[in-house]
């Protein structure tokens, strides 16, 4: 009986054992199995982050292969133009030069003095009207190449740029985290340098920390305001969150990564807030658009608040605030830059038909005054004839009545010309062998 017993406590301890085992076990794999679960979920997350980063590359490729098309479109355009301008002023150097000399040929050969002056009195305006045109043509054409030199070269540098502000954002986060004038100041710093780089000049597409007042006497001063063609502005204010951004992006424990999450999007939302309580849309003084534009210089913090907050751009919209990043800000710029080429060129069109209708408008004056001159030389001529027949036809004419007073013994010190005496002595012959 006692060996039944203690078969028995055998039997008893080794199930005891196997229970303790399996429990073991079973904690083990659930500990492997949420491991997996976070890897798998992380691999998803980076896989996501990597689709999007390809998808970035390709719209900047898009947009660089668009910009060299509209290059290449624009080089032909304005080549199209110059050979057009040069076929129009050889046409009407052509044109001119047969309209003067037709008129100068049928008019008369031979121009005193007194009309040379008067004819380089009339054309002397025309003239320098001629060469103000040319120069004023000259120099639309030599900025338009500039333009189009400027334009390679900002084609060129449009992806170093995105690089550049990327490295710089990334190099500065540990120095600017915690100190919010700082890190203001710093994001002010980006926004210009990359208004600086996309071709806008201070001053007159953009303007820096303007200052308006209002009524009540608050004072406001936007970081920066872009002008558009038409008497249209924009207004971008810079905002920096770096602060909960540097906790995620240093934290080692789900928990604390998720709760400077919401630290980071709670900031970015208070950011949102307080840009449009300003309303700087509905400053007097500048015809802005409907929205301000939110500039978040740091790229990942951007994508980080959108992407783990999908209202974030509907709930920034609703207040009329744009959310931006230095991505899109670079597009963004590059089409007002664009803008403002094509005002300029529209501008230099019609300072070019202006200048076309007055060359032409000085052109029928000129035609004018000639045609006026040569009525008036053929009335000169014809008066002369008349003249000189009244001196010398006829019997008893004005040249034999002074010569027969000479021929009495008047004193003279000058005598007629002899073409005079002989054609009034052919005339009085004449005269008499008809009688």
């Amino acid at each position: 009986m006692e060996i039944v017993y203690l078969l028995l406590g055998i039997a008893i301890g080794a199930a005891l054992v196997w229970i303790i085992l399996r429990s073991k076990s079973a904690t083990k794999l659930a500990v492997a199995t949420e491991k997996t679960n976070s890897a798998l979920h992380e691999l998803v997350s980076l896989k996501s982050d990597l689709n999007q980063k390809q998808e970035e590359i390709l719209q900047l490729n898009n947009s660089l292969t668009a910009s060299r098309t509209d290059l290449k479109n624009l080089e032909t355009k304005l080549r199209e133009q110059k050979e057009e301008l040069v076929k129009l002023r050889e046409t009407f150097n052509l044109e001119f030069k047969n309209l003067a000399n037709e008129i100068l040929e049928e008019k008369t050969k031979k121009f005193t003095e007194q009309n040379k002056n008067h004819l380089d009195e009339i054309l002397k305006p025309f003239s320098e009207k001629i060469k103000d045109f040319e120069k004023k043509v000259e120099e639309t054409y030599d900025k338009e190449a500039q333009q189009r030199f400027s334009l390679k070269e900002q084609v060129k540098q449009l992806a170093e740029l995105n690089q550049q502000i990327s490295k710089e954002a990334n190099s500065l986060t540990q120095a600017l985290k915690g100190e919010s004038k700082t890190q203001g100041n710093w994001g002010e710093v980006i926004l210009e340098s990359i208004l600086e780089h996309t071709g806008l000049r201070k001053g007159i597409e953009y303007t820096v920390q303007e200052s308006f007042t209002l009524d009540d006497g608050k004072r406001f001063q936007p970081d920066v305001i872009v002008h558009y063609p038409g008497d249209r502005s924009v207004v971008i204010d810079s905002k920096v969150s770096l602060t909960a951004y540097e906790r995620y992006a240093s934290a080692e424990e789900e928990m604390e990564r998720q709760e400077a999450l919401k630290a980071h999007l709670l900031s970015v939302r208070n950011h949102i807030n307080e840009l449009s309580d300003k309303k700087y849309e509905d400053l007097e003084g500048i015809k802005t658009l409907d929205f301000v534009m939110l500039f978040m210089p740091v790229e990942p913090a951007y994508l980080l608040a959108i992407q783990n907050d999908p209202q974030l751009w509907t709930y920034a919209y609703e207040r009329r605030i744009l959310l931006i990043s230095p991505t899109n800000l670079v597009a963004v710029l590059k089409m007002v830059e664009s803008l403002w080429k094509q005002e300029y060129q529209s501008r230099n069109v019609l300072e070019i038909a202006r200048q076309g209708g007055g060359l032409y408008d000085s052109f029928v004056l000129l035609s004018e005054r000639l045609l006026n001159l040569g009525r008036k030389m053929e009335d000169a001529t014809k008066l002369y004839r008349e003249t000189m027949q009244n001196l010398s036809n006829g019997k008893g004419n004005l040249i034999g009545r002074v010569e027969k007073l000479k021929a009495l013994g008047i004193k003279a010190k000058k005598q007629l010309p002899d073409s005079l005496l002989k054609r009034a002595i052919d005339e009085g012959e004449e005269e008499n062998s008809v009688e």
